[in-house]
Formats: C-alpha cells, structure tokens, sequence
C-alpha cells in the first residue's frame, strides 16, 4: 500500500472537482463517492443528486472561513491518495474507511477522539485507490500538528498491509528520485509524450554524466542532446549549479519549465555529478591500446570482490560506475538488445542510490573503461556485449546481496528486476557467438583431453561445466588458446581462480568467455611457458590433497539462483 501526499492546495473547490470528474481526460474515474468522513455527516455528490461540489467544498472550508483572514494559511488543501497494489484484493468501502481514518489520524489532521481536529473526506473513484481531502485548520482554530506525516504516513501503511493481509511494500530511505506529479503526467499525456519531462530529462542527463569526462565536456554533451541548459555562477565565476528544461516544455506564459539536477534526483547535482567526473582513470597511452570491452568487463568482474570488503563508500562507489556502464550501454549494444538494456538501465537507477557516500575515487576503471567504450565501436558480432552482461549479471547479484545486507529493501527490489532483464539480454547477446564456437567443436581426442583438464582443474564444478550444452564452446576456446601459443591447461586454471564459479549459472559460459579474453594476450615465451608448467604441476598436487569446498547452506537467500544458474 502507497500512500503519496502531495503538493497543499489553495482551492479545495478545484481538488473536490477533480476527484469527481469523470469522462474525457479522466477515462479511470469510475463512480466516484465518499467512503468516509471526519464525521460521516458530509455532503456527496456522487451519491446525492442534491448535493454540490460547492457545498462539500463549504463543509470542508468552514473551519478556515472562520479564523481571522490574517492568520489563514495560504494553502490550506492537505491532500493524501492512499493505492493498493495491483496484486491486493479489491477492497470494500468500509474498508477503504478504516484506512482513511487510520491515515488521518496517524499524521496527525485527525487524530483518534479529537473532537477539534481538522475536517476530511475520504474520496473512492477506483477500485484500487482513495484521496483524503482536509483542510489544514482545525476545528478549534488551531493548527494541526502534522510535522513529519510523510514518514508517518508510511509507517501506518506498514502496519495496514500487516492488518489486511495486503502486499508488504518494501520501505525507502529517501533517496528515490521524485515521481512525476499528477500535472505532469496528465500534461505528457495530452501532449503524446510516452513519459514525462521529468523523466526524460533524468535519463538524458544520467546518460551524458556516463559518457562524459570533465564537467565542460558534460555541459557541451548535455547541450548537444537537446536540452535547454543554463549554468549557474557564484559571485567569483565558478559553477554553483544548473539548471535544464526540455524543448518544447513550455508554461501558460510561454516560458520553459525549469528543472534543477538536484530535483531531477539526489545524485545528479553538479556537486555530484563534478565529483564523479573527477573520479575517472585517464586513457591509455602510446600506440597499444587495450580493448575497451575487456577493461569494461575485467573491473566488473571485480566488483563482488570489492563489495566482499568492509569499506562500505567505496563499495557504494562501485555500484554508482556499475549504474553509469548501465546507462551507457544502450548506446553501443548491437540494436536488438537497446530496449532489454534500457530497460534494465532504468530499473537499476533506484538500486544505484543509497544513504552511504560514495568514495568515487574507488571505481575509476570501469568508468574510464566506459568513457573508451563511447569512442570505439562495437564489435559486429555482439560477443564484446555478451561478455560484459556475463560478467555483469554475477555483479549484480553481488550488488543485490550487499544490499540486502544493510536492509536497502527497495534497492534489493530494484536490482531484482534489473536482473530479469539483464539476464534476458545476455542470453540473447551469448547465442549466435556460442554457437559459432560449438560448430567449430574440437576433435574427439583434444575434446576429452580437454575435459580432463576441467576435472583436473576444476574439480567441484567438473560434472556441470562437461554435462553443459555450451560444454563445445569451452572445449573450442582451449583449442583455440592452444593455437594461438597458450598452454590451455594454464588458462584455464587462471580463468577459473579469478572468479568464483558458485553465482554462475553456467560455468561452462563463463569460462569460455574468459578464456577468450586471456587467448587474446600475447602467447607467454618459452621460459614462461616451462615456469608455467612447473607451477601446473604444484597446483595439481594441491588440487588432489585439499579437502572438498563446502556447498552454500541452505539458508542463503541467493542459494537457489546460484543453483539454477
């Protein structure tokens, strides 16, 4: 249950009339009615033909008409919808009732046997929601005490899912970015827009923050998309702020809306955003430069390691790039993966944010990795994006389960379903790579002198990587690193120790895209091939006399998906 408190009102005439309005523009109002009110003696003009929006406006204003002009508030309209979830049962107005009388007496506009508090009304024109409408005087004159009710108000709809059996909302920390109002929406819709200015603006901007690498190049970027831009200056000439409005977002008077970043969301003031910006690994130098992708892709890897570790900012740190390369990939995926990306982009926006203070100094690789990326193309084949979501599927579940660590409950939702939708990009993306190294499968006699190394090797995943389907693909990619000089055996072990195979749900996959990365390198020499060998021999050893690695227990919540994957 959501309950959202918006914006006071002036005009309590202008919000009765707008929750009783049905037809064009306002399709979803289906009989609008009362359901409560503070004394169950108020007027209804859905119920009564007699009765007027002007007259239950009256009731509700009678308090306010009363006190000194003076000493009236300027808006005195308190306005609380209260929406079930899609899944919740439909709910009786008796019940609707109750719950409009817990809200308003748990922020305070009418608290329980208070025969002073402020007037109400509980408006149903759905069957999934309501609208409490008071009027911030009380009935004695004074004011209500109504300090905090937002938080209040999410606390009483905790206790109301307990009570009536409904989902259990997960809890903020108030570091979402705002919703679009309801005059945004209802303006983006008559305007044919799919989302809001708002919302347009918040994804432009966190995609240009991604791609930028100093605060000038983001203004000239942010500029070049197509948002109206202007910088805000302190008496000394250095940047304070900016704000931005989307073309043709226009008022009454013809004037663009203004949005500062900060309003936008938490994380994309300029302080913010400079801070970040500051933070990137500068490019590479001379003549060899390496692979973007895999520079991309090795410092995602290291993200569960990094969030293994105690220091909590820098972590934060890792998940804000690991948001920014989120962002930036739409751009540069082949075409048919951009919506499953942007999708994905989307839902993890919420995950990227929390209450600790990113140390970004932490995560200058991959944003650097990123910033490379935006000026290379990507690879026809798509096989440079399937092992970058690989690798990024097994730091998200990383991400997810610090979070739900430290009961980030809507972060922990986020990245869930930002895991849905990465999980299907990439196993779109791994197809048509997968299946060209299974058609060019090795020999019978390299395949199973290659699967003997896996047992070797790798002996706890052994069963599942050989009984795979991509099992093929695996066995061309050691031959491949075979011809290209490598020692197979060596790469593999070094493929499988620089990351842990328990979060994947197909070892076989992962090993294969490692493996080509590692092919990649320049072939070891001689000398370094005969120490390789030596240490081959060592590891063995170790490999045959140390004791099993103990399974997962059963109680991990994320036990069952690294089974399954």
């Amino acid at each position: 249950m959501i309950p959202s408190i918006h914006k006071p009102g002036s005009n309590s005439a202008g919000a009765i009339g707008y929750l009783y309005r049905t037809g064009r523009g306002h399709e979803a109002h289906t009989d609008p009615h009362l359901v409560a009110s503070f004394d169950g003696l108020a007027p209804d003009p859905g119920r009564n033909p007699a009765a007027t929006f002007k007259q239950l406006a009256a009731y509700l204003d009678l308090p306010v008409k009363a006190i000194d002009p003076a000493e009236r508030p300027d808006k005195p309209v308190w306005h609380c919808s209260v929406r079930a979830a899609p899944e919740d049962p439909v709910l009786t107005d008796y019940q609707w009732a109750d719950i409009a009388r817990r809200m308003t007496a748990a922020t305070g506009i009418a608290p329980t046997d208070d025969d002073g508090a402020c007037r109400w009304i509980a408006v149903r024109h759905a069957d999934d929601h309501i609208h409490i409408l008071a009027t911030k005087v009380r009935q004695d004159g004074g004011k209500p005490r109504d300090s905090y009710s937002y938080k209040r108000a999410q606390a009483e709809a905790r206790r109301i899912e307990i009570d009536y059996g409904l989902r259990r909302v997960t809890s903020g920390d108030g570091t979402a970015a705002k919703r679009p109002t309801r005059a945004e929406t209802e303006k983006a819709q008559r305007t044919g827009r799919q989302s809001t200015p708002r919302e347009q603006l918040r994804a432009t901007i966190r995609t240009v923050v991604a791609v930028s690498t100093s605060p000038e190049e983001f203004f000239r970027l942010l500029t070049a998309s197509g948002i109206t831009t202007e910088v805000l200056r302190m008496p000394s000439g250095d940047i304070r702020g900016y704000k931005v409005a989307l073309d043709g977002d226009i008022n009454a008077e013809g004037q663009p809306i203004w949005f500062a970043g900060s309003t936008l969301a938490p994380d994309l003031s300029y302080p913010q955003i400079r801070n970040r910006l500051t933070a990137t690994e500068p490019p590479p130098t001379g003549t060899r430069r390496p692979n973007p992708w895999h520079q991309a892709t090795a410092a995602t890897e290291r993200i569960p390691r990094h969030l293994d570790r105690p220091d909590d900012p820098a972590s934060q740190a890792h998940i804000t790039a690991f948001a920014e390369a989120l962002d930036a990939l739409p751009f540069y995926a082949p075409v048919d993966l951009r919506s499953q990306l942007r999708q994905a982009a989307l839902d993890f926006e919420r995950a990227s944010r929390s209450r600790i203070q990113a140390d970004h100094q932490h995560a200058r690789a991959l944003r650097g990795a990123i910033h490379a990326i935006a000026r290379q193309p990507v690879t026809s084949d798509g096989a440079a994006v399937a092992v970058f979501l690989d690798s990024a599927v097994l730091a998200l579940i990383a991400i997810q389960r610090w979070h739900a660590a430290r009961h980030h409950d809507q972060q922990v939702e986020a990245a869930r379903r930002t895991l849905a939708n990465l999980q299907t990009a990439y196993d779109q993306a791994a197809a048509v790579p997968l299946a060209a190294l299974a058609d060019r499968r090795p020999p019978r006699a390299a395949a199973e002198r290659h699967a003997q190394q896996v047992h070797e090797f790798i002996p706890t995943h052994a069963d599942r990587i050989l009984n795979d389907p991509t099992w093929p693909a695996l066995a061309t990619a050691l031959s491949d690193a075979r011809t290209a000089g490598h020692d197979p055996a060596h790469l593999l072990r070094q493929a499988a120790d620089q990351r842990a195979l328990d979060d994947a749900r197909s070892p076989a996959q992962v090993l294969t895209w490692r493996l080509q990365r590692l092919t990649q390198r320049p072939a070891p020499s001689p000398q370094a091939q005969a120490a390789m060998a030596r240490s081959t021999l060592t590891h063995q050893d170790k490999a045959h006399s140390a004791p099993p690695i103990p399974r997962p227990p059963s109680g991990d919540p994320m036990s069952t998906y690294r089974r399954g994957r």
